[in-house]
């Protein structure tokens, strides 16, 4: 009786339902705006609602010189041209090409409001009070903030909330640079013989390093040639550079990218001690001093104090720097001591220094410049957003080379972690050109301390 009921409603004809998508408001906070500055545009078939509150805080950033201040006044001008085409009511929202419609929210911001439990005495608690007013209206809110106690406070509220996934990419899933392939032992001794190997075309990734290993215990280090589509040996090392070897085989296959004019973009990633900026430096040295094939290094790291910016510290932009560039000179120092010997380091470093061959300069400023032909290295790049690196990169111009190194484990910037940050965003939008090289280095050389403390701690 079951089965016959069954077959007498499946007889029946069905009409399918409408399936309704439901519309979206996704109150955006001034942090997304400053990490993303094109954050109004992705937000498909939805509406985007920019608070008053953050409208002024964009102002009062962008008179900053730094890059939150140009992404301060890059969205305040985007706002404002969707004003000026006369696309329609920013008040009561303006539909944009990409689809969503963007209002800004000005109601009077009364002193209390019934049901809503945080002091109006921040500017983060006004921003979850407009959320809050617009869902009592009857929208689907969701409240999109770089910041996690914001998020914390909505989802106490009963807000909905997320971070920025956008220019997010996963850490844990990161490109290595090098893997380590099983092969048998006549395959390593082809290798050794012929010096190439032949590789499946869309096996590798172009300049990917591979430790072939055999059970017979034989191997051999090589890197792809995307070319070629053959496995070739790494650049031959006749001596030291500037003092440096190789400790491990993540740090030849560093060295190996760091010298190739071919590779333009090069990314070191890797906990405290692996030796990312010593490799780096004593790579450049070797290009522009011994080499000539460059005509200065740049070395630039992201001003992030706990305090206020470069600014406030007294003295020259060479006497601010020289604080926040103090490891640099420590691993230059110590090349200098490796190359000349231990008494005649600092004479060495004098001399690198009064070249004019090496040029410290803070990101902030290299904003607007055009950089041909420089060894550029940027140290710590995990502090900075996509769109820092992205401006850093294409400042570059013909002839240069750029090394960024950093740990994406040590963020010190507020509302950047390690998925979000600029370091790893490089590496999986460049990870398949021809220009480009990666290597993680998992081995902290720096002392046995330091190894064990990066182990155990």
């Amino acid at each position: 009786m079951i089965v016959a009921q069954r077959l007498h409603r499946s007889s029946e004809p069905t009409v399918p339902k409408e399936k309704k998508v439901s519309r979206k408001t996704f109150v955006i906070d001034t942090n997304v705006l400053i990490h993303d500055p094109t954050a109004i545009q992705k937000f498909q078939d939805n509406d985007v609602v920019i608070p008053l509150v953050v409208l002024e805080e964009l102002d009062s950033l962008k008179r900053h010189s730094d890059e939150s201040g140009k992404n301060s006044r890059e969205v305040i001008r985007y706002i404002d041209s969707l004003k000026g085409e006369k696309m329609g009511d920013l008040h009561s929202g303006v539909l944009i090409p990409e689809g969503p419609r963007v209002r800004i929210h000005l109601d009077a911001k009364p002193e209390r409001v019934e049901g809503f439990p945080l002091p109006l005495d921040r500017s983060s608690n006004k921003f979850l009070l407009v959320a809050y007013l617009l869902k009592e209206r009857g929208e689907s809110v969701v409240i999109v903030s770089k910041d996690f106690v914001t998020r914390v406070k909505a989802e106490a509220m009963d807000l909905e909330s997320e971070d920025y996934e956008n220019l997010k990419t996963s850490y844990e899933a990161m490109y290595r640079g090098l893997r380590k392939i099983e092969v048998q032992k006549r395959d390593i001794d082809f290798f050794y013989k012929d010096g190439t190997l032949p590789a499946a075309e869309g096996s590798f990734r172009p300049n990917e390093y591979a430790l072939l290993a055999s059970p017979e215990k034989s191997s051999a280090v090589c890197k792809y040639s995307d070319k070629a589509k053959k496995l070739e040996p790494l650049l031959h090392i006749a001596r030291d550079i500037w003092g440096i070897q190789p400790l491990n085989i993540e740090q030849r296959c560093a060295i190996d990218l760091l010298l190739r004019d071919d590779i333009q973009l090069v990314t070191l990633v890797g906990p405290a001690g692996t030796g990312k900026t010593l490799l780096a430096l004593a790579c450049g040295m070797r290009k522009v001093f011994d080499e000539n094939s460059y005509a200065r290094i740049l070395i630039s790291r992201p001003i992030v104090p706990l305090g206020k910016d470069i600014g406030y510290l007294p003295g020259t932009k060479e006497e601010k720097l020289y604080h926040w560039m103090q490891p640099i000179y420590d691993n230059l120092e110590f090349l200098c001591s490796s190359t000349s010997g231990e008494g005649n380091g600092p004479a060495t470093l004098e001399f690198i220094m009064e070249s004019k061959k090496i040029e410290m300069e803070a990101v902030t400023y290299i904003r607007g410049r055009s950089l041909p032909k420089m060894y550029m290295i940027i140290d710590e790049a995990q502090n900075l957003t996509p769109h820092e690196v992205k401006t850093i990169i294409s400042r570059a111009g013909k002839g240069t080379k750029v090394i960024l190194t950093g740990d994406a484990t040590q963020i010190d910037n507020p509302y950047l972690d390690k998925d979000s940050n600029g370091l790893t965003y490089i590496v999986n939008r460049f990870k398949n050109h021809r220009i480009y090289g990666h290597m993680f280095l998992e081995r902290t050389e720096r002392s046995e301390l330091a190894s064990i403390a990066a182990e155990i701690l």
